[in-house]
C-alpha cells in the first residue's frame, strides 16, 4: 500500500504543477510589454482555473504530511530554504492577482502585475530547486538530522530551477495560444516557439551538470532511466515547437502538460527504491516503505481517498469543460 500512496503523491505533485504552471506561465506572460487590455485578456483565460488549479497542491501537502511523515519532517528540513521559496512565490501570485484590480489607474495595476510575474517566477524556479535537490539527495545524518543547507547552493539545482523556470513559461505561452482569440493567440503561439530552444538549452544544460556532479551520479539509482528522462524531454520540447508552427496548439498543450509532470515522475523513478537519499550516509536514506505511515493509518487515507479523489478529478473536468474554447467579450473578468 506504500507504493499506492506514493503513486498517489507523486501523481497530486505532477498534476499541480501542470495546472498551476499554466497559472505561473501566464504570470510571467505579463513582463512582456503588453498594453494593459492584452494583459486583462490573459488573466481573464486563466481566470477560471486560477484557484481550483492550487487546491492540488493542498492535497498533495495533505498526503504527504498523513502518508509519508517521515518523509514530510527530512525534507522540509533539508530543503526548506528552496520550499519557503516556492510557497512565497505561490502566496505573492495569490495575493497580486486578486488585488491588482482594487485600483483603478493603469500605473498602479502594472505595479501588481509585476508583482504576479515575480511570485510566479519565484514559485517555478522553487519548484524546480526542490526537485534538483531531491535528485541531488541531502545531508541526512544518521540521527535523522539534516545539520546544513548549503546543499541547495548548487549549480546543479540553479539549473534544475531554471529549467522549470523555462518549462513553465513555454506551458504558459501554449495555454495562451489555445485558450486567448485568434488574434492574440498568434502572438503566444510565436513566444512560444522563441521558448523552445531556451527550454532545450535548460534540458541539456541541467543534464550536463548533472553528469559532471558526483553527488548526483551517486544518487541516481536507476541510470538507465537518468539517461532516458532527458531525450524524452527533449524530444516532447520538438513536438511542441512543431505543433506551434503547425497551428496545433491543442498538440502544443498536451505537450507542455506532459513535460511538466515528467521531471516529478523522473525524479521518483531514477531515486527509486528511495524516497529520500542522503548524500553523507547511505545507511541514512529513507526507503518509500522506510518513509511511509502504519499500515492502520494507510488504510484509514485509503477511505478518505475514495470520496475524494473523484471530486477532484470531476471539478477539473467540470471547469474544463464549462469553459472550453477561446475566451471572447462575453467571458467573465475574474482579476
Amino acid at each position: 500500500m506504500d507504493i499506492i500512496w506514493y503513486v498517489i503523491l507523486g501523481a497530486f505533485l505532477a498534476t499541480y504543477l501542470v495546472l498551476g504552471g499554466y497559472d505561473y506561465g501566464v504570470g510571467l506572460w505579463l513582463a512582456r510589454r503588453a498594453a494593459p487590455a492584452d494583459r486583462r485578456l490573459a488573466l481573464t483565460a486563466v481566470g477560471p482555473f486560477f484557484l481550483g488549479n492550487e487546491v492540488w497542491l493542498v492535497a498533495a501537502v495533505g498526503v504527504l504530511f498523513g502518508a509519508f511523515p517521515m518523509l514530510e519532517g527530512e525534507l522540509l528540513s533539508g530543503l526548506y530554504p528552496v520550499v519557503v521559496l516556492a510557497l512565497v512565490g505561490v502566496i505573492v501570485v495569490t495575493v497580486a492577482v486578486q488585488l491588482r484590480s482594487r485600483p483603478a489607474s493603469d500605473r498602479a495595476r502594472a505595479r501588481w502585475d509585476r508583482l504576479v510575474v515575480i511570485g510566479s517566477a519565484l514559485a517555478a524556479l522553487g519548484w524546480g530547486a526542490v526537485l534538483a535537490g531531491l535528485l541531488q539527495g541531502v545531508p541526512l545524518a544518521a540521527d535523522g538530522r539534516v545539520h546544513s543547507v548549503g546543499h541547495v547552493f548548487t549549480p546543479f539545482v540553479a539549473a534544475g530551477a531554471l529549467t522549470l523556470l523555462s518549462l513553465v513559461a513555454l506551458h504558459g505561452a501554449t495555454f495562451l495560444a489555445l485558450r486567448l482569440p485568434e488574434a492574440a493567440a498568434t502572438a503566444a503561439a510565436r513566444y512560444g516557439r522563441r521558448l523552445v530552444p531556451a527550454a532545450l538549452a535548460a534540458v541539456a544544460t541541467v543534464t550536463v551538470v548533472g553528469l559532471l556532479t558526483d553527488r548526483v551520479r551517486q544518487t541516481v539509482q536507476q541510470p538507465v532511466t537518468a539517461i532516458v528522462v532527458p531525450v524524452l524531454l527533449a524530444a516532447v520540447l520538438l513536438v511542441i515547437g512543431g505543433a506551434l508552427r503547425r497551428n496545433r496548439p491543442g498538440v502544443a498543450f498536451a505537450g507542455s502538460a506532459v513535460a511538466l509532470a515528467l521531471p516529478v515522475f523522473a525524479v521518483a523513478a531514477i531515486t527509486w527504491p528511495y524516497a529520500l537519499i542522503s548524500s553523507v550516509d547511505p545507511a541514512a536514506s529513507l526507503t518509500v516503505a522506510d518513509a511511509a505511515a502504519s499500515a492502520p493509518t494507510l488504510r484509514l487515507l485509503s477511505w478518505v481517498a475514495v470520496p475524494l479523489l473523484p471530486t477532484l478529478i470531476g471539478f477539473q473536468v467540470m471547469c474544463w469543460w464549462v469553459f472550453r474554447g477561446r475566451v471572447d467579450g462575453r467571458a467573465p473578468v475574474y482579476w
